[in-house]
């Protein structure tokens, strides 16, 4: 195990900036000179430097605590950023420097060890908050679309054997609390008390720290994977497709058929390959939102209810059932999504492939034109996701089809809970 340094064991409390002296970096959020933006700084060493509130790798972060505590990790470790820059150039586009635009991550958080290492010197850990690299993917589906002639291996994006080609990029939430507030036209105040008191008063600065701006919240992130040449997202003269995902680890990964998560998700890696092929691109968000933003544990209790209820899984209980074990619906507040697709220079989506009137509202109202929705196509459907199907197209997801009324929608049962 490392040795551990010889650091006090004095615990400071970083709630009072009175203690320590001069004041840390300030953050111009939304300046075009990254340099006047300033970086963010979140140094557990040294607490005089902090400019923001919270830590870097959001949860995980309780893992990195573990590590120091049993001494497999040096409190003080700083990371070497040696060969760690981007494999692809993202931006900078106009819509970074729009304080109104990107408030749930930071546009060069890719490029910290660019624009801000070099001035700032070694005086200061700086660390990122976006990595992009390059891969391949392989999902057993796709090669199904090969055979049936909906998708070529044309040796770049698709590689023989069904291996594509993509760039991907894994963002950690940096919110701007300003500019969360704003949108979602509430007090900047009101919002610090409700992310104090729901932590269970994790991080006090959110109440004695209002010179802080800044919030790295302990929550996951997103993941974008992008497919076909990075230029032609920002060119209007070339197709874009997207597909927002937000995660469903049991159908993801796991293959559940009680709802739609992994047909829909391959459908849309589909129609970004068909995208990319014709020369555009293609971009997967995939948010780490499990459950709606209620959980897997949440999620799972409900699946048992609605099972179980009078009647069995019906389509006119369907959201009813999520309500009175959460309290509420939906938490995924898709108000924060359109972030990453400014950060990317994205105007236009020819091609959304989504029924979700909440993600298409989110992104039209933040000024991103949208051409063709895609429904996922019926056959797509596993048997025991129609429930969700028809309970989500009478909520006002977009369809093709016609939405079931009330009565029918009482009869659209799943099997029972085996």
């Amino acid at each position: 195990m490392p040795k551990q340094n010889s650091v006090s064991r004095h615990i400071v409390l970083t709630s009072h900036p009175s203690h320590f002296g001069p004041k840390p970096i300030p953050i111009s959020w939304g300046a075009s000179d990254p340099l006047q933006r300033g970086p963010l700084i979140a140094t557990l060493t040294n607490l005089a430097q902090r400019n923001v509130i919270g830590t870097h790798s959001g949860s995980y972060a309780v893992y990195r605590a573990l590590a120091v505590a049993s001494g497999a990790l040096q409190s003080d470790h700083r990371a070497d950023l040696t060969n760690t820059s981007p494999t692809e150039q993202i931006g900078p586009h106009p819509s970074w420097f729009d304080p109104d635009k990107i408030v749930s991550l930071d546009p060069f958080g890719a490029i910290v060890d660019q624009v801000f290492t070099s001035y700032y010197e070694q005086r200061y850990d700086i660390r990122p908050t976006i990595a992009i690299t390059k891969a391949h993917i392989n999902m057993p589906e796709l090669l199904s679309c090969v055979a049936k002639g909906r998708l070529q291996i044309d040796g770049e994006i698709m590689k023989p054997g069904g291996d594509l080609v993509v760039t991907k990029a894994a963002i950690e939430p940096v919110w701007y609390l300003p500019g969360i507030a704003k949108r979602f036209k509430i007090t900047e105040a009101d919002l610090r008390r409700a992310l104090f008191e729901q932590t269970g008063g994790m991080f006090p600065e959110l109440v004695t720290r209002s010179d802080l701006e800044v919030f790295l919240p302990p929550i996951a992130g997103v993941t974008v994977y992008i497919v076909g040449d990075l230029s032609a997202i920002t060119d209007p003269n070339k197709p874009l497709a997207v597909r927002v995902h937000d995660e469903c680890n049991g159908s993801d990964v796991f293959g559940s058929d009680i709802c739609t998560c992994r047909p829909y998700l391959v459908h849309g890696i589909e129609v970004c390959i068909q995208t990319a092929q014709a020369g555009g691109a293609g971009i997967i968000i995939y948010c780490r939102k499990e459950g709606r933003a209620l959980g897997e544990v949440t999620k799972f209790l409900v699946y048992n209810a609605r099972k179980r209820q009078e009647g069995g899984d019906r389509a006119d209980a369907y959201f009813t059932r999520t309500e009175c074990v959460a309290g509420v619906q939906d938490m995924r507040f898709q108000e924060l999504m359109p972030d990453v697709l400014h950060w990317l220079g994205v105007k236009r989506i020819d091609y959304l492939v989504s029924m979700s009137n909440m993600k298409y509202d989110a992104i039209t109202q933040m000024g991103i034109e949208i051409g063709e929705r895609i429904p996922l196509p019926e056959d797509l459907i596993p048997e025991d996701a129609w429930v969700e199907m028809e309970a989500k197209k009478a909520a006002g997801y977009y369809t093709t089809s016609n939405v079931l009324d009330a009565t029918s929608l009482a009869e659209v049962k799943g099997r029972s809970l085996e």
